[in-house]
């Protein structure tokens, strides 16, 4: 979408990123990866800390952090102070834990 091509411009001077994942949509998952490695091949980022949330945790076919985590090859990214946390954002849960990190 156009939204993803102006994301470079949003990146300048970003303390961190955060990435926001249905965790209920796997079948996404890869080209979620593949947006994810996009912006963080951007120069600005290169040192920012990443956390990823992996919303809709209350439903019942959410996956679960570390099959997330796998499919968004955070362990590729070693260099990279990285987070992913589960969240709902209908009620809030999950989301002051991912930012308090």
């Amino acid at each position: 979408t156009i939204i993803r091509k102006l994301w470079n411009k949003y990146a300048e001077g970003s303390d961190g990123v955060i990435f926001v994942v249905d965790s209920t949509d796997i079948q996404r998952i890869d080209e979620a990866c593949t947006e994810l490695y996009n912006i963080l091949s951007e120069e600005s980022l290169r040192d920012a800390p990443l956390l990823v949330f992996a919303n809709k945790k209350d439903l019942p076919n959410a996956a679960n952090t570390a099959v997330l985590s796998e499919k968004l090859k955070l362990a590729d990214m070693r260099s990279r102070k990285s987070y992913i946390q589960a969240t709902c954002a209908t009620d809030g849960s999950g989301l002051y834990e991912g930012l308090d990190w």
